[in-house]
């Protein structure tokens, strides 16, 4: 008869495998306690095996006619299994959602390099640590001064290098009145940040006159409760502080690409005074929008190499446009393979997990995603669109599909002025318009769908042991 009792100070042993506590058995004879040690320890351990099989193998031993036979040498019962080290779980993996700014390329390189599946289900863990996954921004993109642009952007169709290939003409600044009515249809469509774009190399390049035009269209804009974008090319200290007084929320600025890769894009302008204008933003109290563009050329650890750059910046940018490229007939790229969507994808969930609090924003190259592809994106982490029919030159996706997509995927358009957990605080506090302007509302701020942000309606939390902001 087999007696089962836990194991007493006494008689406590522990199991080769997983060194928890055996049941140990009384049996009457002694051969047959050593030849069941010898032999049925393995079988012992309460969590690989089941009482009712280790029950049965146990009585197969007892009632054995063998059970007379030598006991068997020490040896046995004390030979050990060989140790299997288990693969080392890299930082990234360890302290997911931790904000750092001292990322590593090979770091960044084994993210973007995760199997795709793993990699969307890590950024959408991440992406709900501080963000309500069914709220995405819409945003609108008006080209306010177009064509003409000195620079030689090997993708832009507004580049004056090859104007005569694209038949783009330069065209004047936009008056302050039209520009402020393409606001007004804007808010009434559902858009709550309004981005202006001139193509020039910088402000220096134009006269004070026109300069002063923006800073009033700046000005007005903010005064509908809107937020305020504007994407003008290199600003010196100076023009980044009128910008801030002025009440623009974020300036785009974009890389583009790898420092290493830069050069085959453009020539006329060189990556570090991108991170000049960068720096200047930041310094004036202006949250940074900077991103890249994939398709143009660049190979995966190019892709890294933007990510990386965004990612050791002094503060992650408030935003992160991530563009697919838009081949345009008459520019040297317009031969170029697009990506496809998993392909955006995949760099969306890595700049999500590299910098989880960043908007991501999934910007131009919308068109021709399905929806499908569209719902992968925002499932890895892209919290923001650009709609409206055009982005600056270029077609986009009509606001009517938006809304039915929106509809589909159970999303919710973002107000205006909900905090932002990354940038600077022109990014979470509004100051309306000076009165004195005749397009300052009487009540400039905005309705907030609820107060404070976040997917509880309060500030998002990051909470990595949940998994979750709530």
């Amino acid at each position: 008869t087999i007696v089962w009792s836990r194991s007493s100070s006494k008689q406590r042993d522990n199991c080769l495998r997983c060194s928890c506590w055996l049941l140990t058995p009384h049996i009457g004879s002694d051969s047959k306690m050593s030849l069941i040690k010898a032999f049925g320890r393995p079988l012992l351990c309460i969590t690989s095996s089941s009482s009712g099989s280790l029950y049965g193998s146990l009585r197969r031993i007892t009632n054995s006619s063998s059970v007379g036979l030598a006991e068997p040498q020490l040896a046995v019962e004390q030979q050990q299994p060989e140790q299997v080290q288990a693969p080392a779980v890299p930082r990234w993996e360890r302290e997911l959602g931790v904000i750092r700014t001292d990322w590593t390329r090979e770091e960044i390189a084994q993210v973007f390099n995760t199997p795709f599946i793993d990699l969307v289900y890590k950024a959408a863990t991440v992406h709900r640590m501080y963000n309500d996954p069914q709220m995405v921004q819409r945003c609108t993109l008006l080209s306010i001064k177009t064509g003409g642009c000195p620079e030689n952007c090997n993708y832009c169709s507004q580049s004056s290098h090859w104007s005569k290939d694209t038949g783009m003409k330069a065209e004047k600044l936009m008056d302050l009145d039209e520009v402020y009515q393409a606001a007004l249809r804007a808010r009434e469509a559902g858009s709550t940040r309004f981005c202006m774009g001139a193509a020039w190399r910088g402000p220096s390049q134009v006269g004070n006159r026109q300069w002063e035009r923006v800073l009033d269209m700046v000005k007005q804009i903010r005064g509908l409760g809107m937020e305020v974008c504007t994407t003008l090319g290199m600003l010196t200290p100076e023009q980044a502080k009128q910008l801030r007084e002025a009440g623009l929320t974020a300036y785009n600025h974009n890389l583009d690409t790898s420092p290493e890769y830069y050069s085959k894009v453009t020539t006329t302008r060189k990556y570090e005074d991108r991170l000049e204008t960068l720096k200047n933003v930041r310094e004036a109290g202006i949250s940074v929008c900077a991103g890249g563009i994939i398709g143009l050329g660049e190979g995966e650890m190019d892709r890294v190499g933007l990510l990386h750059q965004l990612a050791t910046l002094p503060a992650h940018p408030e935003s992160v446009p991530i563009n697919r490229l838009v081949a345009v007939k008459g520019t040297p790229m317009q031969d170029n393979k697009v990506p496809d969507g998993l392909d955006l994808v995949r760099c969306i969930a890595t700049a999500r997990i590299v910098m989880p609090r960043t908007v991501v924003r999934l910007s131009a190259g919308r068109l021709s995603l399905t929806t499908a592809d569209q719902a992968l994106a925002f499932m890895a982490g892209a919290n923001s669109i650009f709609d409206g029919d055009k982005l600056l030159t270029t077609a986009n996706n009509d606001r009517n599909e938006d809304m039915a997509m929106f509809e589909t995927l159970g999303l919710r358009s973002r107000p205006a002025f909900m905090p932002y957990a990354s940038g600077n605080d022109s990014s979470r506090e509004f100051d309306s318009a000076p009165s004195s302007t005749p397009y300052a509302t009487s009540d400039p701020r905005p309705a907030q769908a609820s107060e404070g942000g976040g997917c509880c309606g309060g500030p998002a939390k990051a909470r990595a042991s949940t998994g979750g902001c709530c």
